[in-house]
């Protein structure tokens, strides 16, 4: 039997116009469309496909405001079984070491997990870290950028798939498991799922039931900071080229004066 954890969040539609609040350069999540994030899709329907071919639980985790209950049930319509909602207004601004940190005592609340898996990086931040710190945290091994992943007993076995190339690795349960864009086709949630979602169990935490410090987490405590932000400009019309014999060489002139070429 295989208890695996999935990590997922809440993210701004990327159809949707995205901004930061004025007063503290934090990401705007109000402006926007919200949506399970698509890299968690994937590492959800991964947990899945683990499960279905043994014995398991899926337990997914989220940390973000209440509206992160509908990424949440998106995740439980899929077919996990349960799942924990971490929300705290102190958490605001929190960065990736405060996120991994919360985490880390999240996952923490489910015993006996053996796996634990999550997309390479979130779509709004895309730091791309929170596998590796919580890896370190967790004093557990760790697999990124997967593409093949597959559990034998014990052991993971996986292709990880780079600029570089493919390697493939092998990792002692418990472990971490980052995936990448390529490793499944996630399936979309059936009526039956998105009914059955309704009667899941979703466990709810603030930080102070985590244990979690609140001098450790929130925009105040982040190692990093946006001093300042501006709306990107307006597209401007582009450069237009009368070929009179000499158009090649205008359009090269203006890719230099671009640095190009």
């Amino acid at each position: 039997m295989t208890n695996i954890v999935v990590l997922v969040k809440q993210v701004p539609d990327t159809y949707s116009e995205r901004k930061l609040n004025g007063s503290d350069h934090t990401l705007d999540r109000e402006s926007a469309d919200a949506v399970l994030d698509e890299i968690n899709e994937k590492a959800v329907e991964e947990a899945l496909k683990i499960k279905e071919a043994g014995e398991g639980e899926v337990t997914v985790i989220s940390v973000g405001p209440d509206r992160a209950t509908d990424a949440i049930r998106k995740a439980l319509s899929m077919g996990a079984d349960k799942a924990i909602h971490v929300s705290d207004e102190a958490l605001h601004g929190s960065d990736a070491i405060a996120t991994a940190k919360v985490l880390a005592a999240a996952i923490g609340k489910v015993e006996g997990f053996d796996l634990v898996i999550a997309g390479n990086e979130s779509s709004d931040g895309r730091g791309g870290a929170i596998p590796a710190i919580l890896a370190e945290l967790l004093g557990l091994p760790q697999v990124t950028y997967v593409r093949e992943l597959t559990v034998d007993g014990s052991t993971i076995k996986a292709t990880r798939e780079t600029e570089d190339g493919l390697t493939h690795l092998e990792a002692s349960l418990p472990a971490i498991v980052s995936v990448g864009e390529k490793i499944n086709e996630p399936r979309y949630p059936s009526f039956k799922g998105i009914m059955a979602a309704k009667k899941k169990p979703v466990e709810t935490f603030t930080i102070a039931d985590l244990g979690v410090d609140a001098g450790e987490v929130g925009l105040a405590n982040a190692w990093s900071t946006v001093t300042e932000s501006s709306p990107k400009p307006p597209r401007t019309a582009g450069e237009k080229v009368e070929d009179e014999g000499d158009g090649g060489t205008k359009v090269a002139e203006y890719l230099v004066g671009q640095k190009l070429i």
